[in-house]
C-alpha cells in the first residue's frame, strides 16, 4: 500500500508533504519537534496534522499487519485463488478484510457446518440453483438416521442452514444490509425487566428511540452504560424489517418455484439469527467508537485548557487543604515551591480555635513573607476562604480558590511519596494545592490525565485511545511552554520531546550529582543522552544560568550559528541583537534563506529574539465567588452570579459559582445564537458571569444561563 497517497488523500494534504513527515516520524521525530523545527520539510504542518498523520500510517500498517495474517490463513486452507487474492490486496478498510475472509475464517462448529457434516450441502446447492423440481422427492434423497437426518423437513432444515450461513457471509449482500442501516437504523433503549427502581438516573431512556446514526455521543455512552449496568436493554435497529428482507430477496431468491421458496426462507432466518445481529454489532462498536472519540476529543481540549491555565509565577504561597472536623492542612512554600514549614489549624471546631487559626494565618503570612495564599475548593473550601478573608496581613496578599481535582491521587502516588517520604498525604495534598496556583502545568503532570477531573465517561470509552489521546495532549503543552532544565522535576521533563522517563531520571540524577546546568550544550554530558536525543530535545529546554543568551530561548541550537551571522553582519553581538529592536528591525531575513532553513524558521527565530522563551499562557488573573451566596440553599432563580468554568461537555458546560455543586449552562444556554461546539464559547477556568434558571434542591441540580443581554 502506498502510505503517503493514501494518507494525502484522506486528510486532503500533499503527497510530498506527508513522505517527508512519514520519514521524520520513522527517523524518530517526535510530533512536537517536526512542527516547531522542520517547517521547511513539511510544508508548515501543524501539530494535529502530524498527529494525524502518524495515527493513520499506525492504521494503515496494522491493515496491512492484518492482510498477511489473512492471506497466510486461507492459503494454508488451499483455497486461495487469484481473483480472492487480487480482492484482499485491494481491500482498503479492516471490514472489508474481515468480510472477504469469513467465508474461510476457522469457526466454532455452527448449525451450517453440523448440516454440512450431515452431508446436506449438495441438496442446499441443487436448491439454490431454485429451477422447478419435486423439492420433497429431493430431499428424501438425503434423509439418514444414521447422521441424524430423520425426515424430509430434517433435511430441508439443514440445507436451509447452510444457504442462511452462506447468506449472512456474502460480501455484497452484508454491504447492502450496512447501507441499510447507515441510513435507516434507530437507536432504542428500554428499561430492564424489574429494574425501574434502580434504573432511576436513566428514567429520560426507559422508552427511547432515535436515528442512531444522528444520536450525540453523550447520549450514546450513557445508553451503552446503561446496559453495562444491567439497566437498560440497547438495540440499534432498522425499524423496517421487510426492506431488508425484500432487498436480500432480489439479490438471492428467483423464480417462484418450491426451491425458491425454500431459499427465500433461508435468507429470512440468514438474516434474522445471523446477518442482523451481525450488522448490529458493527454498528454497536461504529456508535460506540464515534462517541469514544468525540469524548476524548472533548476531553483532551478540556485538558489542554488546564494545563495551559495562567500561572501565578514564583511567589511565596501559603496553602491550604481545608477540613471542618479534621482540620485545615497548611504549609508554606518558598519561590520555588519547596516545603518550609506545615501545621494544622481548626478554625470551625470553636470561636477560639478559629480566632487562634486567624492569628496563626497571620503570623505565617508575616514570618514566610507570604505573596499569596492557595485554598483547596473541596469541602470547607468557601467556608476557608471567609476565615483567611477576616484575617489582617501587614501587606498585600491575594487569596485563591484551587481546584482540588486529583490532588488525593497525587498525594498517594509514588511521585508523591518520592518528594516527600517523612510527611503524610494531607501534607503532600496541601503543597500540590500551593504549587498548582504557582504553575499548573508543572505540578498537574505529576498526575493521571484521567483523574485531573475535566472529562466525562471517562471510564467508559476506549482506554487506550483515551490514554493515547491525552499524553500528546500533556506532551504538546509541556513543548510549548518549555521547561527550565535546572528546577524541571523528572515528571516534567518526561514529556520533553526526545526525553521519556529513563532520560528524565539521568539528567536529574546529573543534575543533583554535578549541580545546574550551565549550557544546553551541557546536557550532552548526560549518559545515555546522544545526539538524536539532544537534536530532539534541545529546543524545548531552557537555561537561565547558561551565558548564551540563546540558551534561554526557543531557538534551537542547531541555529546558533545562523544567528551568530545576524548579529555579526549587523556589526553586534547576539545578546545586543536580542536586547536591541531597532538592531533587528535592520535584518533582511531572506539573505538568511537556505536550502534547509527557509522563512518560516526565520521567521521564528526573529519571534524569540524579539521575546526569547515568551510563555504562551495567559496572565493570571484573582477571581472572586459571591460572597453572599455559600450554600445551593442560597441560589435562587434570577439570580446574576459570577462562576468558573470547572468541565466543557458536548451538552454544555459546569460552572462553579461557589456552593460546592456546580451548574450547568446547557448548550442551549451558552449564546444568543446556536452553538455547536460548547468550546466555541467557553474555555477551562474561564470567569463567567451566569445566570440561575433553575434550582432542583432535591436532585442537588443547578440550571444555568449565559445569555445575559
Amino acid at each position: 500500500m502506498n502510505y503517503s497517497a493514501t494518507i494525502a488523500q484522506q486528510l486532503n494534504l500533499g503527497t510530498r508533504q506527508v513522505e517527508k513527515t512519514i520519514e521524520l516520524l520513522e527517523q524518530g521525530a517526535t510530533v512536537p519537534f517536526i512542527a516547531r523545527y522542520r517547517k521547511e520539510v513539511t510544508g508548515s504542518l501543524n501539530e494535529v496534522q502530524i498527529t494525524a498523520i502518524r495515527d493513520l500510517l499506525l492504521k494503515l500498517k496494522e491493515i496491512d499487519k492484518r492482510r498477511a495474517a489473512i492471506l497466510a490463513s486461507i492459503a494454508e486452507q488451499g483455497k486461495l485463488t487469484p481473483e480472492l487474492e487480487k480482492q484482499i490486496g485491494e481491500a482498503t478498510t479492516m471490514t472489508e478484510l474481515e468480510d472477504l475472509y469469513l467465508p474461510y475464517k476457522p469457526k466454532r462448529r455452527t448449525r451450517a457446518t453440523m448440516a454440512v457434516e450431515r452431508g446436506l450441502e449438495p441438496l442446499a446447492n441443487e436448491l439454490q440453483k431454485q429451477y422447478s423440481c419435486d423439492v420433497t422427492a429431493m430431499a428424501g434423497k438425503y434423509v439418514n438416521e444414521e447422521k441424524g437426518v430423520k425426515s424430509v423437513e430434517d433435511a430441508l432444515a439443514g440445507a436451509r442452514d447452510i444457504i442462511a450461513e452462506r447468506v449472512s457471509e456474502n460480501v455484497q449482500a452484508r454491504n447492502k444490509v450496512r447501507n441499510i442501516f447507515r441510513r435507516t437504523a434507530m437507536l432504542s433503549s428500554k428499561v430492564a425487566k424489574d429494574k425501574e427502581e434502580e434504573a432511576g438516573k436513566y428514567e429520560s431512556w426507559f422508552d427511547w428511540k432515535e436515528n442512531a446514526m444522528r444520536a450525540p455521543s453523550h447520549r450514546i455512552l450513557a445508553l451503552f452504560r446503561g446496559e453495562e449496568e444491567g439497566l437498560l436493554r440497547v438495540h440499534i435497529l432498522p425499524e423496517d424489517d421487510e426492506a431488508v428482507y425484500e432487498t436480500l430477496e432480489r439479490q438471492f431468491v428467483s423464480g417462484r418455484y418450491e426451491s425458491s421458496e425454500q431459499v427465500r426462507l433461508a435468507v429470512r432466518d440468514g438474516y434474522k439469527r445471523l446477518l442482523c445481529p451481525s450488522i448490529e454489532t458493527e454498528y454497536y462498536n461504529l456508535l460506540k467508537e464515534k462517541a469514544d472519540k468525540e469524548a476524548i476529543r472533548v476531553f483532551a481540549e478540556n485538558l489542554r485548557q488546564l494545563l495551559l491555565a495562567s500561572p501565578l509565577g514564583q511567589k511565596r504561597i501559603l496553602a491550604i487543604d481545608p477540613g471542618f472536623r479534621t482540620g485545615c492542612k497548611t504549609v508554606c512554600l518558598d519561590a520555588q515551591g519547596q516545603l518550609l514549614h506545615n501545621e494544622t489549624i481548626y478554625p470551625f471546631t470553636s470561636v477560639r480555635e478559629e480566632r487562634a487559626a486567624i492569628a496563626k494565618l497571620e503570623a505565617l503570612v508575616e514570618a514566610f513573607h507570604i505573596e499569596a495564599i492557595a485554598i483547596g475548593n473541596g469541602t470547607a473550601g468557601r467556608e476557608t476562604e471567609e476565615v483567611v478573608k477576616r484575617c489582617r496581613f501587614k501587606g498585600k496578599v491575594i487569596a485563591v480558590m484551587v481546584s482540588e481535582n486529583g490532588a488525593s491521587v497525587y498525594s498517594a502516588s509514588e511521585v508523591a511519596r518520592k518528594e516527600f517520604p517523612e510527611y503524610d498525604v494531607t501534607v503532600r495534598g496541601a503543597v500540590s494545592i500551593g504549587r498548582r496556583l504557582m504553575d499548573p502545568l508543572s505540578e498537574l503532570v505529576k498526575i493521571d490525565p484521567k483523574s485531573i477531573g475535566v472529562g466525562q465517561y471517562q471510564h467508559d470509552v476506549n482506554q487506550t485511545l483515551l490514554q493515547e489521546s491525552l499524553n500528546d495532549v500533556v506532551v504538546s503543552c509541556v513543548n510549548s511552554v518549555g521547561v527550565e532544565l535546572n528546577t524541571a522535576s523528572r515528571e516534567l521533563l518526561s514529556y520533553v520531546s526526545g526525553i521519556g522517563p529513563a532520560l528524565a531520571d539521568k539528567i536529574v540524577d546529573y543534575r543533583n550529582r554535578e549541580g545546574a546546568f550551565h549550557s544546553r550544550q551541557e546536557l550532552k554530558k548526560v549518559e545515555r543522552l546522544g545526539e538524536k536525543a539532544f537534536e530532539q530535545c534541545a529546543g524545548f529546554l531552557r537555561v537561565r544560568e547558561s551565558d548564551n543568551p540563546l540558551d534561554h530561548s526557543a531557538v534551537h541550537p542547531e541555529r546558533y550559528t545562523l544567528v551568530e551571522r545576524m548579529a555579526k553582519d549587523a556589526g553586534t553581538t547576539v545578546d545586543q541583537l536580542m536586547k536591541d529592536k531597532s538592531l533587528r528591525e535592520k535584518i533582511d531575513i531572506q539573505r538568511y534563506v537556505s536550502a534547509d532553513c527557509g522563512l518560516p524558521t526565520l521567521q521564528d527565530i526573529m519571534k524569540e529574539l524579539d521575546k526569547p522563551g515568551l510563555d504562551p499562557r495567559a496572565k493570571f488573573e484573582v477571581f472572586e465567588f459571591d460572597k453572599n451566596v455559600t450554600r445551593i440553599e442560597d441560589v435562587k432563580p434570577g439570580m446574576d452570579l459570577p462562576g468558573i468554568v470547572t468541565n466543557i461537555t458536548a451538552f454544555g458546560a459546569f460552572v462553579d459559582i461557589g456552593v460546592h455543586q456546580d451548574g450547568l449552562v446547557h448548550i442551549s444556554q451558552l449564546a444568543n445564537r446556536r452553538v455547536n461546539d460548547p468550546s466555541e464559547v467557553v474555555h477551562l477556568h474561564q470567569h463567567v458571569r451566569v445566570r440561575v434558571i433553575d434550582v432542583d434542591l432535591r436532585r442537588k441540580r443547578i440550571s444555568l444561563s449565559m445569555k445575559l443581554g
